[in-house]
């Protein structure tokens, strides 16, 4: 069964750059195109980026340019490098697969609140 877990998120003052991390079991990033996602207050949740098991990327438009997705397969570990945080940045961050295949049983995830 496929567990990721999501850490790393705080209180950041806007423009600072804090590191996502997800953990994932097994062989899940090697064998998976994952992402990060996230929601904020009153909105529908929103992919953030995404990287293929290739390693191809891809962002939203959003965070382009700010946010670098990147895994670690030795460590089972995804990671999302967040640059310039803006306020508009603040929600609660999750990882999850691509496509056809998200989990339906989403985690907990990791609250990043960007103050100004």
């Amino acid at each position: 069964q496929v567990q990721l877990v999501e850490s790393g998120g705080g209180l950041v003052q806007a423009g600072g750059s804090p590191r996502l991390s997800c953990a994932a079991s097994g062989n899940t990033l090697r064998i998976n195109s994952t992402a990060w996602y996230r929601q904020a207050p009153g909105k529908q949740r929103e992919l953030v980026a995404g990287i293929t098991t290739s390693g191809s990327t891809n962002y939203a438009d959003s965070v382009k340019g700010r946010f670098t997705i990147s895994r670690d397969n030795a460590k089972n570990t995804m990671y999302l490098q967040m640059n310039s945080l803006k306020p508009e940045d603040t929600a609660v961050y999750y990882c999850n697969l691509q496509g056809n295949y998200v989990l339906k049983s989403w985690g907990k995830g990791t609250l990043v609140t960007v103050s100004s």
